[in-house]
């Protein structure tokens, strides 16, 4: 009834929220992307987005057709390797970012090593900075991180907002007059790099309270209320909040949440690109009802 090529189309509508970064992701034509969809909702009898020239967002049927389509989509690659006799082997070594710690990213790679329990899976956990650094330096295979929207590097599994986020007793007492309390990830982090560009176009002055290369060291000064971070909108972590506009804090921008593949290991090629399947294809868990 539901087309594959079809569903995988939905679903990188439904995590980028954009038919042209959809098109951009899977190499596709706009035209097509927007024809998929059409299909889609035509087969399934029920509109799958509400859009119009400034936004696109999922209808309730097309938030009830991501779980579907995900769990349509793994049996159609199972059924696919089963009767194909291929079975993925060999070392892969896998960078995620810091940010994924509090996420279902977890659920993903269960399913992926449970698919295929004979790849050896090397997960690194850092910063996106230096995930890409080590993905081109060649000691990773494959990376899920952030990037500048403007970095042309890998497939995006969605785009987001950046937002100033403390402890919600920490909105009332964040006086615009003062030097704002940082906490940040160390270099290279690219959300630090986005908030001091941020405050220094707007001249306000600013003050380190907390350094830590780890989210749940920057979540914990924060949750204290010793100052306000950089975040994610998608990933804003439980007991933290966005700042008030009165504080006066400047807008952040956005950024891009991508996979990216390193140099081509004919060991790690196949594995690489399986897991790079598995989590575009499930992206949005990624920053929908974590925990």
């Amino acid at each position: 009834m539901y087309d594959p090529s079809q569903l995988r189309t939905f679903l990188a509508v439904a995590q980028t929220l954009s038919f042209t970064r959809a098109a951009r992701r899977l190499g596709l034509r706009q035209s097509t992307v927007s024809q998929h969809v059409r299909r889609l909702e035509d087969a399934a009898g029920r509109r799958l987005f509400s859009r119009d020239t400034h936004s696109v967002e999922l209808t309730e049927d097309g938030e009830a057709m991501l779980g579907f389509a995900r769990r349509i989509l793994e049996v159609h690659e199972q059924a696919s390797a089963f009767f194909t006799g291929t079975r993925l082997r060999g070392r892969l070594r896998f960078g995620a970012s810091e940010d994924f710690v509090l996420t279902r990213l977890p659920e993903i790679l269960e399913g992926f090593r449970h698919d295929h329990p004979e790849v050896d899976l090397e997960l690194t956990v850092e910063l996106s900075g230096t995930l890409h650094e080590r993905l081109a330096a060649g000691k990773l295979d494959l990376v899920l991180a952030k990037c500048r929207p403007e970095d042309p590097r890998g497939e995006l599994v969605w785009h987001d907002e950046l937002v100033w986020i403390g402890a919600e007793r920490l909105r009332l007492r964040l006086e615009p007059d003062r030097p704002v309390p940082l906490i940040v990830y160390p270099p290279p982090g690219i959300t630090r790099a986005l908030a001091l560009e941020a405050l220094e176009r707007q001249g306000r002055p600013w003050r380190v309270v907390c350094t830590s290369g780890s989210l749940s060291g920057l979540i914990a000064a924060a949750r204290a209320g010793l100052g306000v971070m950089a975040h994610s909108r998608g990933l804003v972590p439980p007991g933290l909040v966005p700042m008030s506009e009165r504080a006066g804090l400047p807008e952040l921008g956005a950024v891009d949440f991508v996979v990216v593949h390193g140099r081509r290991r004919p060991a790690a090629q196949d594995a690489a690109d399986a897991l790079a399947a598995a989590i575009l294809g499930g992206g949005d868990r990624l920053h929908r009802g974590r925990g």
